[in-house]
């Protein structure tokens, strides 16, 4: 398309049209299968937003009418109150390459989607990420500056990763921040040296690290947790949050949205089965068996590339392949099948999922709450094209304005595999 010459009116109105709400949504969720099928509510206005959770019914009953009447006991009820979290991302087009284009939309857009497709990619897959983990912003931990697991000690610009899948969590000219590790969480100010620029990565390695632009301070250590700079503690609370690891019951587990959760860790806190030592289909209907026990029906488990993988040997010719829907959008995902204790499981692989473990879930009991789309472009005024003041250039910004709410953690299950 060529013709009249671009400005910044017609240049928004170029990219609301290139980016219309359904290929957004078909660029989130194609390959975030957790982030496309959890259900969404997009009207999360107000301050917080209140869940409350029935985790015992009232205990007035006996055999003898008098002791029963006597009972005084209601129902038992937590009220978690959900509070939105921000993330943000950025796309810089110059003013010479809107220059260049002026007079063709096509090339316009073909230069400026390279921009802005990555944003959306960045930002999505830190909220895709980020809903499988506890909102502390931890990416992965350091197992070494080489493969031997050598205590990094301020000699090497390189790091070993602990579990090899977190590579993809990382890219080059991230700048991350060192934690030192509390109970499988980062905790404390962030180790000396300040925020490293990520160089180079090396994800095809059998032990994947990553490389700095320095070496790193002689205070990281092996077990830290890399953070992305300004992501502590500030992230979604995701499925580790409401069904944290059993590191995190065992040193006692800690409130969530001002909820107390040690009344009943299983039905506040949700459930924790250890598969470790079992194939990987008896643990998998292992912990099926204990969500319905509780009163579950699981019917999704998310899983690591590998472990789906290894399933897949597993079950050899018993292998029952299926496919799981995306609930907005026609998306399809690769699944197995599993039956259940109470029907079938969708076992459904997402790059996004930890290493070794299993979600098994009752999906309709999750809902992501925010306040518009997430992600979605923040042009509020109607421009999404705004001029920096630093330099030849215009900005797109794109973020998202919300959180992850359970409203029945014990009919979920987080699995530790082998």
């Amino acid at each position: 398309m060529s013709g009249h010459t671009l400005d910044v009116g017609s240049v928004t109105e170029a990219l609301k049209e290139h980016y219309k709400p359904l290929r957004v949504q078909n660029m989130v969720y194609q390959d975030n299968p957790l982030l496309a099928m959890m259900p969404k509510y997009t009207k999360f206005g107000g301050e917080n937003m209140p869940i409350p959770l029935l985790y015992s019914n009232p205990q007035r009953r006996s055999a003898d009418f008098t002791i029963g009447k006597a009972v005084n006991d209601t129902s038992a009820l937590k009220q978690f109150v959900l509070t939105r979290v921000k993330d943000y991302s950025f796309a810089s087009i110059t003013g010479e390459s809107i220059k260049a284009t002026e007079r063709d939309t096509d090339a316009f857009l073909r230069y400026a989607s390279m921009e802005i497709d990555g944003a959306l990619h960045s930002l999505t897959r830190s909220l895709a990420i980020g809903m499988y983990r506890d909102g502390t912003g931890s990416l992965a931990t350091v197992s070494g500056q080489d493969a031997s697991g050598t205590d990094p000690g301020g000699s090497s610009a390189t790091i070993y990763v602990a579990n090899a899948e977190d590579i993809t969590n990382f890219e080059v000219g991230m700048t991350i921040q060192f934690y030192a590790n509390s109970s499988g969480k980062p905790t404390g100010s962030a180790r000396a040296g300040g925020a490293y620029t990520i160089s180079a990565i090396d994800r095809s390695a059998a032990n994947p690290f990553i490389t700095f632009s320095g070496n790193v301070h002689v205070d990281v250590a092996n077990g830290d947790h890399l953070v992305q700079n300004g992501d502590l503690n500030a992230k979604i609370s995701g499925l580790e949050a409401w069904v944290p690891t059993p590191a995190v019951v065992t040193a006692g587990i800690p409130n969530l949205f001002s909820a107390v959760r040690t009344t009943d860790v299983t039905r506040l806190g949700g459930n924790r089965f250890d598969g470790s030592a079992l194939p990987i289909e008896e643990a998998l209907i292992g912990a099926a068996a204990q969500v319905s026990r509780e009163g579950g029906r699981p019917d999704v488990c998310f899983v690591d590339f590998a472990t789906f993988s290894n399933l897949e040997k597993a079950l050899g010719s018993k292998v029952v392949y299926g496919e799981a829907k995306a609930r907005d959008v026609d998306i399809g995902f690769a699944a197995i099948s599993l039956r259940g204790p109470r029907g079938t499981i969708k076992v459904v692989p997402d790059q996004n999922c930890q290493q070794n473990v299993a979600w098994m879930l009752q999906l309709d009991t999750w809902s992501l709450n925010t306040l518009g789309e997430a992600p979605m472009f923040l042009d509020l005024d109607n421009n999404r094209m705004l001029r920096e003041s630093d330099a030849d250039a215009y900005e797109v910004r794109l973020g998202y304005y919300g959180n992850v709410a359970c409203n029945a953690p014990g009919y979920n299950c987080r699995v530790a595999l082998a």
